[in-house]
């Protein structure tokens, strides 16, 4: 470890042998090393702890959201890993030309005509039956507890409220009737109930009980959320609604109960690359995953180890490779049931030698995706344009963005890692149907998803709107084997940033040696170079943000190679958590940005 990084890390990584949860919240947090402890297995816990993160971070999540997992079951063997499928499809009635007609050239990032299937609910049912133990009514009692007497609701959960709180008494009177309990905003770190949400949850446990055993239970509150009183309700919401959205106008969604009913979550296989001794894995390109991927294939062929950690020759080198990398995502990324997307060669030797020689000492103020199967990447006409004239979504803002008064958001979301005494390992990135995106479905207690506004409206984009395809999330688990063994279950909340912040922690803890919590609190990095994957779809060509921890020396010296470089707070990129073990050594880390990330095992 070099000097100039090591005054920054002072607090050891948390280490056990029974089991570790690390995760955005610590009420969280709490809750799955609860259930550890109570002879739950990582995917009980998993469980249970996201639907308490509905309810702690409903600006963040919610149930109606989305989420793709990463996992390793021991009883799948050594070394296995798998991917899940949250991410609902785009409903039928989701055709550009119904958008064209609306006005619209790109889609809302808030209100109806955003929303997908939600997927959040099925996956987390999923992996309850197919790898959990406990019933579902045990992974929902705490959740239940809280909606029905009361969570303490941290600073940000209000202030979110309170930014939308006068569109909520004007617009979505519904979501008025849940977050705005006697008219008011409430009162920060006081208890906050949510009785409709708590109500649903009891219906669908009474409904679900089929007398033939967990697993049927289980598949009988798939179908309930799928066609019965909950797909009901939100058919009829959508159906017979108007909603204003950040388009400046009234518009009635597309998402129907035949659109609910037809999708379920499904298992996948993830995407991998070798680097330095581990492999690391990613969701398919419906997710952003494999941008991770190919920036470390980039990477490869630079000394990184020889590199300062937080000097000017690493960020730039980091940068300049995430640069082509993310181009590439806007350039070939869609949902490969729809599209073909060549990551045989974005991830190839060499495709990325060819593509390496592009960086230079200066920084590329370009776009430039590259040629992939006889085929340049797709590059957005106008995203430059609208970052001109973009509101700035204050990704300062310890790492969340700042929400404007319509709902808009820049995307952000929470992230769980478990490994419990067995090994079984979880990474998962729940995300979706924030309180701010969306009004909340009347007698639900929750809000729908805004995930389509990932989608394009141009007919050359891979990720271009059309019935039953899946958008392309930005949520992005990560997973990592060493020598062929489960290693680490790590992630981070944070729309585009996730593959960037997640990329600089595992670069350090490999290259540098930092241990998890030190790799966490290093001063980090963002860039804001290409098109940002939540409305209004703007970029910043060069712009470079950096927890002024940095040395003056090392912004000094990137702005001279010609990175348009920012100093932010200290302590405001990033949120990311990991858990990894090493024999029957765990270990865990969380982020201290915000005070709120919280690890804990024993």
């Amino acid at each position: 470890m070099t000097a100039s990084a090591s005054a920054f890390l002072a607090r050891p990584e948390l280490i056990g042998s029974f089991g570790m949860v690390a995760t955005t919240h610590w009420l969280a947090s709490q809750t799955g090393m609860g259930v550890l402890e109570r002879g739950g297995n990582a995917f009980d816990a998993a469980v249970a702890i996201a639907f308490v993160l509905h309810v702690a971070e409903p600006h963040l999540n919610g149930p109606a959201g989305e989420v793709p997992v990463l996992f390793h079951a021991v009883r799948d063997g050594p070394g296995r890993v798998r991917a899940l499928c949250g991410q609902g499809v785009a409903p039928v009635g989701a055709t550009v030309e119904h958008y064209r007609a609306q006005g619209l050239d790109i889609v809302p990032g808030t209100g109806l005509l955003a929303a997908t299937v939600p997927g959040a609910f099925d996956a987390w049912m999923l992996l309850l039956r197919d790898y959990g133990t406990w019933r579902l009514e045990d992974v929902l009692e705490p959740a239940i507890h809280y909606l029905e007497h009361g969570c303490p609701l941290v600073p940000r959960v209000v202030g979110t409220i309170s930014s939308v709180a006068e569109m909520f008494r004007k617009e979505w009177t519904s979501s008025a009737e849940v977050w705005l309990p006697h008219g008011e905003v409430p009162v920060a770190n006081e208890p906050f109930r949510n009785p409709q949400l708590a109500a649903v949850w009891l219906r669908l446990i009474r409904e679900a009980k089929t007398g033939r055993g967990r697993d049927a239970d289980i598949d009988a509150a798939r179908a309930v959320w799928r066609e019965g009183f909950i797909a009901e309700a939100i058919d009829r919401f959508v159906q017979s609604t108007e909603v204003w959205d950040n388009s400046g106008q009234h518009n009635r969604g597309v998402l129907t109960g035949a659109d609910l009913a037809a999708w379920q979550a499904s298992y996948d296989e993830p995407v991998s690359l070798d680097y330095h001794g581990h492999t690391v894995y990613k969701c398919g390109p419906w997710s952003q995953g494999p941008v991770f991927l190919q920036q470390l294939a980039l990477l490869k062929g630079f000394d990184l180890t020889a590199m300062d950690p937080l000097g000017p020759e690493f960020v730039h080198t980091v940068v300049e490779c995430m640069k082509l990398a993310f181009a590439d995502r806007d350039g070939f990324y869609g949902d490969p049931d729809f599209v073909s997307v060549p990551l045989d060669v974005l991830l190839s030797d060499a495709y990325n030698d060819e593509r390496r020689q592009l960086i230079t000492e200066q920084a590329s103020l370009e776009n430039r995706p590259g040629i992939a199967d006889n085929r340049r990447g797709w590059a957005d006409p106008a995203a430059v344009g609208r970052g001109q004239r973009a509101p700035e979504f204050g990704f300062s803002a310890l790492g969340e963005p700042t929400v404007r008064r319509d709902g808009a958001t820049g995307g952000d979301t929470c992230h769980i890692d478990v490994i419990d005494r067995w090994g079984n390992m979880v990474s998962a990135t729940p995300s979706g149907a924030w309180l701010q995106s969306s009004p909340a479905v009347p007698g639900l207690g929750f809000c729908l998803g805004t995930r389509a506004q990932m989608f394009f409206l141009d007919p050359a984009s891979p990720s271009v709107l059309g019935p039953k395809r899946r958008p392309r999330t930005t949520l992005t688990p990560s997973f990592a084997t060493r020598d062929g063994k489960p290693y680490m279950a790590f992630g981070t909340p944070g729309g585009d940033q996730q593959d960037q912040w997640s990329v600089v922690f595992f670069l350090r803890h490999v290259h540098h040696k930092m241990t998890i919590q030190q790799s966490i609190e290093a001063p980090m990095l963002t860039s804001e170079h290409w098109a940002n994957s939540f409305w209004p779809r703007a970029a910043k060509p060069g712009r470079l943000l950096l927890e002024d921890r940095f040395p003056a020396a090392t912004v000094a010296e990137l702005r001279r190679r010609g990175h348009l470089a920012e100093t932010v707070d200290p302590w405001s990129l990033g949120r990311l958590s990991a858990a990894s073990k090493v024999g029957s050594v765990l270990k865990a880390g969380a982020n201290p940005r915000g005070a709120q990330g919280y690890a804990v095992g024993r």
